[in-house]
């Protein structure tokens, strides 16, 4: 699966988010392409993004950079920032920026 991301390590962290916990990636709906956040998008997309609807909750578009499984939207919020597959820790603080990824 590829990640695209500015200074992006092997688990999906970036520039913008590099801390131990923040190794998830997003699938934006406007361009189908995992990005490792919104700011990574804005800088590398030649386009505006996309918000997912909330009735496309059950869209696999959120990437666990530790195991690289695929979540669903709906999964990925009820995850308890802990990925279902692998254990590894999600960082909590993402869900303040569920906005610019899921709609409401």
């Amino acid at each position: 699966m590829s990640v695209k991301g500015v200074a992006l390590d092997a688990n999906t962290r970036c520039r913008h988010y590099a801390t131990d916990k923040d190794i998830i990636a997003i699938k934006f709906k406007c361009c189908g392409t995992y990005y490792a956040c919104f700011e990574c998008h804005e800088e590398l997309a030649d386009h505006n993004p996309e918000v997912w609807g909330k009735t496309e909750r059950d869209m696999p578009a959120v990437l666990c950079g530790s195991c690289r499984q695929v979540l669903t939207i709906q999964e990925y919020m009820n995850s308890g920032n802990t990925c279902p597959n692998c254990e590894s820790a999600f960082n909590p603080g993402c869900q303040t920026h569920y906005h610019l990824y899921f709609g409401s």
